[in-house]
């Protein structure tokens, strides 16, 4: 038989009102049984209803099997439920029409880019290109001012990052991009040298120039008012997970006892 909590360990876990926690188990939004008048809260059952709040599909986690450990505290990746994460991406790419992407604080993309331009599209389709593009965001992390701001990058474009803080540490950053500048297109000998850079004949790189994104000056600071607003989602996101998962090492532990 499954080993049981009370309704005040529950709260413990849930850190909500005792009337709460009996409500939840009243309407079955909790998995509960009554043992004369007391509630009891089956252990293994709610270490399934935990899990339901963190993955997709819920697996179901025997009794007195420990729970996975916390993901490395340096990974983002291991921290983010990506399938959502990028949902959100996609739509903010779309409704700012620039290219979103999440890295880590190396520039490694953890995220595959949302709306990115002809340009991009066409030089990471070549060997060591996208290397070149995690070096030029490996530089946005370098400059550690808080406040984002467009940036040139390799390609001549514009981008801007804002940080993914987590509590005191800087976990990864959200990068928007493909944002033409004011001298766009660049003049012919800049072509030249960048398409050299790229291995490209300068014809066909010209052919992909009109493909960065043409901002007003209003667009262009909303955009950088909302990359901060979606690293500021991205962090929420991975406390709450950590929260999650705490709480399942917690029911584990108390399943021991």
């Amino acid at each position: 038989m499954s080993e049981m909590l009370t309704a005040k360990d529950v709260q413990g876990l849930l850190q909500v009102d005792r009337s709460t926690v009996y409500r939840m188990a009243e309407n079955g939004r909790l998995p509960a049984i009554k043992v004369g008048k007391q509630w009891r809260f089956p252990v293994d059952q709610l270490e399934d209803w935990f899990g339901s709040g963190i993955t997709s599909s819920p697996t179901k986690v025997e009794t007195k099997t420990a729970v996975a450990p916390l993901p490395d505290a340096d990974d983002l990746q291991s921290l983010l439920p990506l399938e959502c994460v990028e949902l959100i991406q996609n739509s903010h790419a779309d409704l700012l029409g620039v290219m979103v992407v999440i890295t880590d604080m190396n520039g490694v993309p953890i995220t595959t880019p949302s709306n990115p331009c002809s340009l991009f599209q066409a030089v990471t389709e070549m060997p060591d290109v996208l290397q070149k593009c995690i070096l030029s965001w490996h530089d946005l992390a370098n400059d550690l001012s808080f406040e984002p701001r467009f940036q040139i990058t390799h390609l001549g474009m514009l981008c801007a990052r804002a940080f993914i803080r987590v509590g005191a540490e800087l976990k990864g950053m959200v990068v928007a991009g493909c944002v033409a500048p004011e001298n766009w297109p660049p003049a012919v000998n800049e072509v030249v040298d960048l398409a050299a850079e790229f291995d490209m004949d300068p014809g066909k790189f010209s052919s992909y120039l009109d493909g960065a994104y043409r901002l007003d000056p209003y667009q262009k600071a909303t955009v950088l008012d909302s990359v901060q607003k979606i690293a500021n989602i991205v962090a929420h996101i991975v406390q709450e997970r950590q929260m999650l998962v705490g709480k399942l090492d917690a029911i584990s532990n108390l399943a021991k006892l």
